[in-house]
């Protein structure tokens, strides 16, 4: 005959004690205990609205040095010829078009600090809209925002119209991001004189070679 095996029972006795909650009282699930907030660091040129001076935007950390390939150096087309200038900064072009040529100079210049750059030894340069870092400082008034400039230990953005006022630095970013006429034409030399050893240029690149070609 088949056997058949019965589960074994478990007695009520044999569960443990049973807690029962105090009469009109529900239990309840144990809050969380937060943990500490840490400070969020704002993105570069992105201010803090309110009616009172916020603390001025912070740089984005800095990484680790990461080389990284920069893009092929592009000469004018439309230039003269003349003798070589030893001296003259290495030209690179980034092509981009004018709605893109912010965002363009803003990756440039990530590259930059990535590759070891300081950041004080960056300008950056605005043809049309200004950086929002720019415009936010500016609301502050014109004297406290060119005395970062002459801090020189941060990532300085200016508009192009005013590049008789900037600097010499390092390394000089112009974005052509609108007014592609005589104002590029007028601003891409004085900006090449203003860079010690490389000048980046994001736009597009006719533009580009034309207002260098231009001022030579």
């Amino acid at each position: 005959m088949p056997l058949f095996l019965q589960e074994p029972q478990i007695h009520e006795s044999a569960q443990g004690p049973r807690v029962t909650p105090a009469a009109g009282r529900t239990a309840q699930t144990p809050r969380p205990v937060p943990g500490p907030r840490s400070a969020a660091t704002p993105r570069p040129g992105r201010p803090v609205p309110g009616p009172a001076r916020p603390t001025p935007p912070a740089q984005r950390a800095h990484p680790a040095p990461v080389p990284a390939p920069a893009p092929a150096p592009v000469a004018p087309t439309s230039a003269p010829s003349r003798p070589e200038n030893r001296s003259a900064p290495q030209l690179q072009l980034i092509p981009a078009p004018a709605g893109g040529a912010l965002d363009a100079a803003e990756e440039a210049v990530d590259l930059l600090l990535e590759s070891g750059r300081a950041p004080g030894d960056i300008l950056v340069l605005t043809t049309g809209e200004q950086h929002p870092w720019a415009a936010h400082e500016l609301s502050f008034g014109d004297a406290a925002y060119w005395a970062q400039q002459d801090a020189g230990d941060d990532v300085f953005f200016a508009d192009a119209s005013a590049v008789d006022r900037a600097k010499p630095r390092t390394v000089v970013v112009v974005a052509v991001n609108g007014d592609a006429g005589d104002a590029v034409a007028r601003a891409l030399p004085v900006a090449r004189d203003r860079a010690a050893a490389l000048l980046i240029v994001c736009g597009d690149p006719q533009t580009i070679n034309s207002a260098l070609g231009a001022g030579v």
